[in-house]
């Protein structure tokens, strides 16, 4: 079927997170639309979010989202529901906006290659997959003990998309390998695009002294909260500086929702935390901003585990994009984009985590260093104007705008596999011996 060249029409399909709310998945739409696409997206309702809304210039269609909770089986149920109601407003979407020249799938989860394959047999439409998380590794980190008939099914459905799709993004060097060892995924038709965030809209303001709550300092975390995501160590480090160490000069906002979210509020008022913890749940931009601008420390405490080792955290890169230094565990792609701007603790405890914290906050100059190098890698390397060339240039090869013949399925770009390091790279590391180390 003939289009219009002049504006090429992209839908972009994410189910883990409502829109505008997934930072990455909204620069790209952005980016496209700039670039003079046509855009529609499929997603989950947050709270208070219409059905269909053109929202600065992207189509939105929304979706009410279902989690019956975290067990497989619940996942299951989930997914099932997504994809049909994902389905659903792809056709409402398709009906209204007319045939797309390229649909891209956002993971978790890989269910929706079918739907890639179904309108590239109605409407030539080439395929694109936002490779944002390894699911079988997901599975791994969250069912450790469990059957390993599911990670059998999740790694065929993870090749089944890497099979359908014309081109793979990854966003990072371990996902692009993963890409091409687990899936075939040869390397013109891969390219790696991080989550860089936007260097011009997440920056430092003024403090604001209120959220303090009347205390010296003021600890962070923002993004997801599952069960392999750590707040629970970071919850339980917060127990220990409070009541181990003594500190009463601390306060601590951790922003975000997910499946663990009640359990951890739960924690917190096990712990006695209720007066130095807050959980406010999902927040808007201006209340993170707010935070961030205020924080001393950000916290990445997510463990190690067959995901978390290989994946970019996105909570990181906002750390560092709002000028605040990282306190992390010793993962590999953390080191990667953070350098020298994170702490990094190997003993995975949250007393080494406490130790660690308190040693930074008792340390302004040594953060200061931190929170500079942090936004200067984001404004010099990781941000996403650093990305977003190369992003847009699948979209420009696969539809033919730069010259190539259209819908050959490949690209040819090859960005650099590597991020730069500063210097040699992260030395300040901290190991907690297990003999001196309080339990």
């Amino acid at each position: 079927m003939k289009r219009s060249a002049a504006k090429p029409k992209v839908l972009i399909i994410v189910q883990n997170l409502p829109l505008p709310f997934d930072r990455r998945v909204w620069l790209e739409c952005q980016a496209l639309h700039q670039a003079g696409y046509q855009v529609s997206a499929v997603c989950p309702k947050a709270d208070g979010d219409p059905t269909y809304e053109v929202l600065e210039g992207i189509s939105l269609y929304r979706y009410k989202p279902y989690a019956p909770g975290g067990s497989a089986a619940g996942f299951v149920g989930e997914y099932a529901y997504s994809f049909a109601a994902t389905a659903r407003m792809v056709a409402r979407a398709r009906r209204r906006e007319g045939p797309f020249d390229v649909v891209q799938a956002c993971n978790p989860p890989d269910i929706f290659w079918p739907i890639g394959r179904a309108l590239r047999r109605m409407d030539g439409t080439r395929f694109v997959f936002d490779h944002h998380d390894l699911c079988p590794e997901l599975y791994d980190s969250r069912f450790p003990e469990r059957s390993r008939l599911p990670r059998r099914g999740l790694v065929a459905l993870e090749r089944a998309t890497f099979h359908a799709a014309d081109h793979v993004i990854s966003t990072n060097e371990s996902y692009a390998a993963v890409a091409a060892e687990r899936g075939g995924v040869t390397p013109d038709r891969s390219s790696i695009v991080r989550t860089g965030p936007d260097p011009e809209r997440l920056r430092r303001g003024a403090p604001v002294p209120e959220r303090l709550r009347g205390r010296r300092h003021l600890v962070a975390y923002i993004g997801v909260m599952g069960p392999q995501d750590g707040v629970d160590v970071a919850v339980r480090a917060a127990g220990h500086v409070v009541h181990d160490f003594g500190r009463r000069d601390i306060s601590f906002t951790f922003m975000g929702g997910g499946d663990s979210y009640d359990e951890l509020v739960a924690l917190r008022d096990e712990l006695g935390l209720g007066d130095y913890v807050e959980l406010p749940g999902r927040v808007p931009d201006s209340t993170v901003t707010e935070v961030l601008s205020t924080a001393d420390l950000g916290l990445s405490a997510d463990p190690s585990n067959p995901l978390n080792d290989v994946s970019t955290m996105n909570k990181t890169m906002e750390y560092m994009a709002y000028s605040v230094p990282v306190l992390a565990f010793d993962l590999k792609e953390t080191k990667v984009s953070a350098g020298e701007a994170a702490y990094y603790v190997t003993e995975q405890s949250p007393m080494a985590y406490a130790e660690a914290m308190v040693e930074l906050l008792d340390d302004p100059a040594r953060r200061a260093t931190m929170a500079g190098i942090g936004r200067r890698r984001v404004e010099e390397v990781l941000g996403w104007p650093h990305q977003q060339s190369t992003y847009v240039s699948v979209y420009d090869r696969l539809v033919g705008r730069d010259g190539s013949p259209s819908g050959t399925g490949t690209t040819g770009v090859q960005p650099p596999r590597s991020v730069p390091e500063p210097g040699d790279g992260p030395t300040n590391t901290t190991e907690r011996p297990s003999a001196t180390t309080p339990r």
